[in-house]
């Protein structure tokens, strides 16, 4: 498997695979993100205690969800940037800390949207909120690390220290209505048994989680293609594609 993957750790190739890849990723997301919000917002059934309210989990929980996903996946890259120094593994870093920013974002606002109703309250210091706002901001620390150096490679190691600690952090959100009383709502899909929500508003969110895989996915991956062109830019290929023409060296006696 290695030696298949190891022709990727070259920008260039990549950057090609990225490329071909972006189509799908994003015409899926399109397709699905519109399917599932419509399923869910208009046409699955209201919740007998909270009415037409509860809707707002078609978008809270997958991006909740994401948002940690996005985490996990970023601190793997670092993981990998460490240890075996591959460039694209360190931009990758740069590349999904705005996009798991965004999606817990739109957890927490969202959150809050609905908690007012529910609880009475925009925010309450909550073990599942709290620990979702540490996300945020260890995404804005990782973002600022690995824009704060000018040496661009000490940065990106300082940013991956910071991911990689800050996966202890992920447990914690996860588990959080389990090991403190909490306000939040226990698990809803993500336990063992039979998932305490009904088949008609359980298979719009499923649907909307896959959504809005593909809507990170996709956003990555243009993210990260342009980290590639952004520091290859030196290299012919990538002024190949921004149809950027290399300088032409002229001769002192070409000048004369």
């Amino acid at each position: 498997m290695w030696r298949w993957l190891h022709p990727y750790a070259k920008a260039e190739a990549s950057y090609r695979l990225l490329s071909r890849l972006l189509p799908w990723f994003a015409c899926s997301a399109v397709v699905t993100l519109l399917i599932s919000l419509v399923w869910g917002l208009a046409f699955a059934p209201a919740d007998y205690q909270q009415g037409d309210s509860y809707r707002i989990i078609y978008i809270h929980v997958p991006a909740a969800i994401w948002s940690m996903g996005a985490y996990f996946g970023m601190a793997i890259m670092a993981l990998i940037a460490l240890v075996w120094q591959i460039r694209t593994a360190s931009w990758a870093i740069a590349a999904i800390a705005p996009v798991g920013a965004a999606m817990t974002a739109i957890a927490l606002l969202t959150g809050a949207i609905w908690g007012k109703p529910m609880w009475g309250t925009w925010w309450e210091w909550d073990a599942r909120l709290t620990s979702e706002l540490i996300l945020f901001f260890l995404y804005v620390g990782v973002l600022a690390l690995y824009f704060a150096f000018d040496d661009q490679k000490a940065g990106a190691k300082a940013a991956a220290i910071l991911a990689i600690v800050g996966v202890i952090n992920l447990p914690i959100i996860h588990f959080s209505v389990e090991w403190w009383n909490t306000l939040h709502q226990g698990a809803t899909i993500t336990k063992f048994g039979r998932p305490s929500i009904a088949n008609d508003m359980l298979w719009p969110l499923l649907l909307s989680i896959l959504a809005f895989a593909l809507v990170t996915a996709t956003l990555i991956i243009m993210r990260l293609r342009n980290e590639m062109l952004f520091n290859e830019i030196h290299r012919p290929w990538a002024q190949a594609e921004l149809g950027v023409n290399p300088p032409v060296a002229v001769s002192q006696q070409e000048t004369r």
